[in-house]
This record gives structure tokens, C-alpha cells and sequence, in this order.
């Protein structure tokens, strides 16, 4: 009887040997938004959400967005303006949805601003203007430049604009929009062109 069971023990050992094992099947990955439209569309959403706040002025200012007391329009000869830019340069070189460097608002008839949209701006790393390597992306869309500072310090940079909270017909990335108007008195002066 003992002989009997080695030789079962040994037959069944061979057995499970020779049997193929079957892997057990790795977890499926969580589906979550990767670099596509999902991907834009949640960072919209983002966007969406960090920025409705500052609907209200007073809130953008308190968050350290600082006005300027011009209203920016297409000087180029093209239709459209920015409307007033707020900048937080604490967001400078961020490309996370929820933290632009600049809100821009526009009067809104009653002697307030309304928020209509806001813009990422990142320093071009090698600060030349002809090379754009380093271009970034956000909503599945590439930055815009690298162009020259609009302000004296400002350095060569990538830019953004997302038309959030007022729709542009030109689309939602376009730099101005014409659907946003700049009141008369409300732009900054041109240069005097010397005598």
C-alpha cells in the first residue's frame, strides 16, 4: 500500500508538471483622461471650475490678480480685444488648467467687469524667438509664439488664450476676440511720434 501511494503521488506531481498554468489576468488600467479629447475636455472642466469664482472682480483681485486699467484690443488692424488683463505671475510658466496667469475681463454696461476669458503664459526657455523647441500644449492645443514680452521685463514667451466665459466667432483659442469691445477712453494712449 505504501508503494501504491508514491506512485500516485509521483503520477500526480507529473501531472500538474506537464499542465500548462494559466496567468492570472492583470487588472485592467482605470480609464481616465489621457492626452486626447478626454483629456482636454476634463481640463476644461477644471478651468471651468477654479476660474468661476472670479466672475465676480473683486475675487480675481483678492486672488492676486492685478488689473491693469487698460482695455487691450487687436492694434494690428484686426477686429477684437482682450478686454482688461489681470495678471498673477505667481502662475507664470503654468500650464495647469486651474491656474492661468491672466484673467481678462470686460465692461459689462453697469460700471462692473465680466470675466470672458483667460490666457497660460510659459518663458521660452532659450528666450530666442526663432527656435520653439519647447513649446507647450494644453486642451490639445499648441501655445502661440515664442514672441517678444508685451511689456518692458516681459520675456519671450508661449501664450494661451482660452475664451471660457464669453464665445469668440473666431474660435475658442484665438487671441482676441470680437465679441469683446474696448469703450472709448479705455485703451492706452499711443505714443506721440516725435517732432
Amino acid at each position: 500500500m505504501p508503494h501504491l501511494l508514491a506512485v500516485t503521488a509521483l503520477t500526480v506531481a507529473a501531472t500538474l508538471a506537464l499542465t500548462p498554468t494559466v496567468a492570472t489576468p492583470a487588472p485592467l488600467p482605470v480609464p481616465g483622461p489621457g492626452p486626447g479629447p478626454g483629456r482636454a475636455a476634463a481640463d476644461k472642466a477644471v478651468a471651468y471650475q477654479a476660474t468661476a469664482p472670479y466672475q465676480r472682480h473683486v475675487k480675481g483681485v483678492r486672488a492676486g490678480y492685478k488689473p491693469d486699467q487698460y482695455c487691450v484690443f487687436d492694434r494690428t488692424g484686426g477686429t477684437g480685444a482682450l478686454g482688461y488683463p489681470h495678471f498673477n505671475h505667481a502662475y507664470d510658466n503654468s500650464t495647469d488648467p486651474a491656474k492661468p496667469t491672466a484673467l481678462y475681463y470686460e465692461d459689462d454696461g453697469r460700471g462692473g467687469k465680466r470675466l470672458v476669458g483667460v490666457q497660460w503664459l510659459v518663458h521660452d526657455r532659450d528666450q530666442n524667438p526663432r527656435t520653439d523647441e519647447d513649446r507647450p500644449s494644453m486642451f490639445g492645443m499648441p501655445f502661440k509664439g515664442p514672441q517678444r514680452g508685451n511689456f518692458p521685463g516681459q520675456p519671450v514667451h508661449y501664450a494661451l488664450h482660452l475664451w471660457l466665459w464669453k464665445k469668440n466667432p473666431k474660435g475658442q483659442f484665438a487671441t482676441y476676440n470680437p465679441a469683446v469691445t474696448c469703450l472709448p477712453g479705455t485703451t492706452r494712449p499711443q505714443p506721440r511720434p516725435a517732432p
